[in-house]
């Protein structure tokens, strides 16, 4: 299944334990799918909330102005609509009332059959001691990689 990837939200993996991930539809405009195409977005500050109406918003996402769009253009950090099933939103509900818990928006993508999609992240904030050691222990990674690399033998 042949999946291109618009953008990643590499942020949220610094900030946040991701417990659990959804995938979801969004309801897009014409000229916003075309520059998802052109790869014209930002999930750095997103967030998703589920309305009094059980529907899920997505808030502070910004898809670009796609400058060959001859209508009104739409508002690059507009509220968008996510397409999620019932039992799923439901079970977000229950979940996002614990303490800490926020769903925020991972990576935007399309899939085989020209659909985007977006995979959302049930996150659970890090405390600063605990980004210290994620990234101590990447770098460590990162110089066992290096002196596997350039091992002669």
């Amino acid at each position: 299944m042949a999946v291109k990837v618009v953008c990643k939200n590499k942020k949220a993996f610094h900030d946040y334990h991701i417990d659990a991930t959804y995938e979801a539809g969004m309801v897009l405009s014409g000229p916003e799918v075309k520059s998802l195409r052109a790869g014209k977005a930002n999930l750095r500050d997103g967030y998703v909330r589920i309305d009094a109406r059980g529907e899920a918003m997505m808030y502070n996402v910004h898809i670009s102005f796609y400058t060959f769009a001859t209508h009104n253009p739409n508002d690059p950090l507009r509220v968008r609509k996510l397409l999620l099933h019932s039992r799923e939103i439901k079970k977000l509900i229950g979940k996002l009332q614990e303490k800490g818990l926020a769903l925020i928006p991972l990576k935007i993508y399309f899939i085989a059959n020209g659909k985007a999609k977006i995979e959302l992240g049930l996150a659970r904030g890090k405390r600063q001691y605990d980004k210290r050691a994620a990234l101590k222990e990447k770098q460590g990674d990162r110089e066992v990689q290096r002196a596997m690399r350039h091992d002669p033998k």
